[in-house]
């Protein structure tokens, strides 16, 4: 079904047998949950947008029984949300499922991964074809899907970027590009902004710059972190700074077409190339807008003066793509394009591949023959037919159902409407972003820009989910909700999320007020 067919099904407000809201709230009481709602009056209980899609009724194991398994065989590191974790057994398009049939508006598509759909119908059609066709050949052996899909990512990108190393993940892929890097400038030292998340592999816990990821023992060694160019909770910043139709609160005198707060930052970025980094250097790692840090934007016209001052220290630009690309920043296709860039070095994972494992590295012949003349690259999973043809099948559906158009018309009405939010409540601090990639900064209160304790934070989140809607987090603190949904998403889904939050804000607001 076309985006278009859909968004008048949500215009006509179809009523389904799948548009149920969750029946409860595990981790609170239910009378707890409900009395608040209550007060609010009943009638402010948002009413979900409807679903044409009815799912399968849930047949696996029991919920107990996935506790214990988790416990005692799956990693003990504590990734899932929520006290008590959802358990999902079926997605279509931007809604998700749990075990108990309840649906959920999914705003932030499996960690910004999910770019046209949960089991969009045309790359499932894909999949289903290949995967009865040719599962794997590893790049020994040739197969049409490789080369089909390296002329389609390729002709979406720049000269002189038209060599593409196919991966399986992100860090995979940030891991390959430090390599390339090195292997072409004959250099170490790669700089990353603080806040940075590049990966989770050895070698890219170097460029990562978020606490959560550090450890105490050595990994990645040469990399050097410096200043993050971050408008709001950084030192300099004003009205004018971000490629976003919204603006932080901070003011400035700055003249038309000038920006002190890029001046300092640019400032800082050359301080560390004096004082931290070799004479030359092999490269510099940027995020078009920082994901997992919430969505940080940068100052216009940063990262093109950071790009000409690591060329004259012989280093290459890379452009990390993995949460940026494939449309959803709305205005382009690619992040650093809004910045008016051209990288020597493209990352790219998640959306490319709509939630299949895969992932590239999109460089200049020049540097692929660097990193050939030194090393025999080889990646037994990367570029297996099945990814290929999802791949393929992915780049038809952003073309097709124009969704880079949606992401800027509707990732904008979004941004705005969240605006307002900032407006009305002393605890968001922010509101910053560009087409479906949002970030809502969560604070003490305005003047102090303190982050908004970790616990209340997680009572917002939960109140969310309880109200049928999947937000994310981020931030060095988890203070900053991500807002990524998948790039189909309505007006109409957007007014539910938006009343959603603002429902989870007032009840938050009661509870301070108890």
């Amino acid at each position: 079904m076309t985006l278009a067919w859909r968004c008048v099904l949500r215009a006509l407000h179809l009523e389904t047998s799948s548009s149920k809201t969750p029946k409860t709230c595990p981790s609170l009481s239910p009378g707890a949950f409900w009395t608040s709602v209550t007060k609010l009056g009943l009638h402010t209980k948002p009413s979900m947008p409807p679903c044409d899609f009815t799912p399968e009724r849930y047949q696996s194991l029991a919920y107990s029984r996935v506790l214990e398994i988790h416990e005692q065989h799956l990693s003990p590191v504590p990734t899932a949300y929520f006290p008590t974790p959802l358990l999902l057994s079926q997605g279509h398009m931007e809604w998700l499922f749990d075990y108990e049939g309840n649906r959920y508006l999914d705003f932030f598509s499996g960690i910004v991964t999910v770019s046209v759909g949960h089991c969009h119908p045309k790359v499932n059609a894909a999949a289903q074809k290949q995967i009865g066709r040719l599962w794997h050949t590893s790049t020994v052996f040739f197969h049409p899907p490789i080369h089909e899909y390296a002329e389609k990512l390729s002709a979406l990108l720049p000269e002189p970027l038209k060599v593409i190393f196919l991966v399986n993940s992100g860090s995979e892929a940030n891991d390959l590009a430090m390599l390339m890097a090195r292997a072409h400038s004959n250099n170490t030292d790669i700089i990353s902004f603080r806040g940075a998340y590049h990966g989770c592999s050895p070698y890219t816990l170097g460029l990562t710059n978020v606490g959560l990821f550090k450890m105490e023992l050595p990994s990645g060694m040469g990399c050097q972190s410096t200043m993050c160019p971050d408008v709001f909770r950084g030192p300099w910043g004003g009205s004018h700074c971000r490629d976003s139709p919204v603006q932080t609160i901070r003011k400035c005198s700055c003249a038309p077409g000038c920006c002190q707060a890029k001046d300092q930052y640019i400032e800082q970025f050359k301080d560390t190339l004096s004082t931290s980094v070799a004479k030359s250097i092999a490269g510099f790692f940027a995020e078009p807008i920082q994901g997992v840090n919430g969505v940080v934007q940068y100052p216009k016209g940063f990262l093109k003066e950071a790009f000409e001052l690591v060329r004259e220290r012989g280093g290459v630009c890379i452009a990390d793509e993995v949460q940026t690309g494939f449309g959803r920043l709305g205005s382009h296709f690619w992040g650093f394009q809004t910045h008016d860039v051209l990288p020597d070095i493209v990352t790219m994972a998640k959306g490319i591949g709509n939630g299949f494992p895969m992932a590239a590295v999109v460089t200049t012949p020049e540097i692929a023959k660097s990193l050939a003349r030194r090393l025999h690259h080889f990646n037994t999973f990367g570029g297996n037919p099945m990814a290929c043809a999802i791949g393929s099948a992915v780049i038809e559906v952003i073309k097709e159902e124009n969704l880079q158009e949606n992401s800027q018309e509707v990732g904008t009405y979004m941004l705005l409407k969240f605006a307002k939010l900032r407006d009305e409540f002393e605890i968001i601090g922010d509101v910053r972003g560009k087409g479906l990639m949002v970030g809502i900064e969560m604070v003490k209160d305005k003047a102090s820009h303190q982050p908004l304790p970790c616990e209340e934070v997680n009572q917002i989140h939960q109140d969310c989910k309880c109200m049928g809607l999947l937000i994310g987090r981020g931030g060095i603190f988890s203070q900053t909700f991500r807002i990524a949904p998948s790039m189909c998403i309505t007006k109409p889904e957007v007014d539910f999320a938006v009343e959603v939050f603002r429902s989870a804000l007032i009840q938050h607001m009661e509870r301070r007020a108890k």
